[in-house]
Order: structure tokens, then sequence, then C-alpha cells
């Protein structure tokens, strides 16, 4: 059975992106040193949760492209927005935890990546519903902008599981919820 993960990248102070939602900064520091460990996690994803700011943010940058294929994603939103050509792309809206009971079917056995941002990701941790996080911290600090996990209450404690680090400074952690 897959696990329903957040994955992300945050500056040492906590911040996935800057109040404007720009990811200048993290884009700076290129891909090339985490492409392989990205390929690796991306083979075990059966589906995506995301934001509808982070859906628009990645159609804005490629208009043209949809990096997920058809792989089955749920995108938060009210709104109607269009979906990009033969995607897997839905819009969804409603209870959390139904969108995480769709999400794991779609998945099929395999992982529920939370892609973003912090606010879908702290839903699905104030419902008890993600087993890990994966988090690659920048070798920068922000001072401010979009927190990593933005919770109204505690989480449930977790335990650090393992740790990858990465040329130029950039190291991930995973953590379990306990």
């Amino acid at each position: 059975m897959g696990k329903v993960l957040y994955y992300v990248a945050s500056s040492l102070d906590g911040y996935i992106a800057t109040e404007d939602h720009n990811l200048d900064w993290l884009l700076a520091f290129g891909f090339e040193a985490f492409q392989e460990h990205y390929d690796q996690f991306i083979a075990g994803v059966g589906s995506l949760v995301m934001g509808s700011t982070t859906y628009e943010w990645v159609r804005e940058r490629e208009p043209d492209s949809w990096d997920f294929g058809a792989l089955p994603c749920q995108v938060l939103t009210r709104r109607s927005l269009q979906a990009p050509p033969d995607s897997g792309v839905r819009f969804a809206s409603g209870e959390i935890r139904r969108i995480c009971a769709e999400a794991v079917n779609d998945a099929a056995g395999r992982n529920v990546w939370v892609v973003g941002g912090g606010d879908v990701a702290a839903q699905f941790a104030e419902a008890g519903l993600l087993d890990e996080m994966r988090v690659t911290y920048m070798p920068v600090a922000l001072g401010a902008g979009r927190p990593l996990l933005p919770v109204s209450v505690p989480t449930a404690p977790m335990r650090l599981t393992g740790t990858t680090s990465f040329n130029g400074g950039a190291a991930e952690l995973r953590f379990s919820f306990i």
C-alpha cells in the first residue's frame, strides 16, 4: 500500500515561496543535483493532490505542457479552471478525507503526492492523513513568505526516518508521523 506524502522544498526558515508565491529563490539552485532523486521519487507516485495556486503557477510557467502526463491529479478549487489536454487533472472541492480517499484509490497501491502548497498539506496533516513529509531544505533564508506547513493546531508527533544531502548544501529530511 502506498503512502500519502508531502514532498516539498523549503527555505531554512520554513517558507516554500515568497509572499507573492515567487520561487525564483528556489529555481536559482537548478535541478541537476536533485534530478535522479526526484526521478526515483516520482516513479513511486500514483496520484497527486495540489492546490489551485500551485496548479496555476505550474500552468503559467509551462502553458503548453504538463509534466505529470495522465497521472491522476486532483486540483483543489471552487473555481472553474481548464485542465491540460490528455492529462489526468480534475478539479475537486469539499471534505479533505473524501478527496484523500479518492487520491488513494487513484494511486492504485502507489504513493499519493501532496504537491502543495502548504495550505493543502496543512489540511491533510490536521486531518491525520499524511503518512510522511519529505522536506528538502535549501541553504537560504527568506525572512517571510508562504509557510511550509501552516497548521492551526499542533500536528501529531513525527519521527525522523532518513536524510539525503545534495551538492550545494541542500538536505532532505524524511519524517513519518507517529
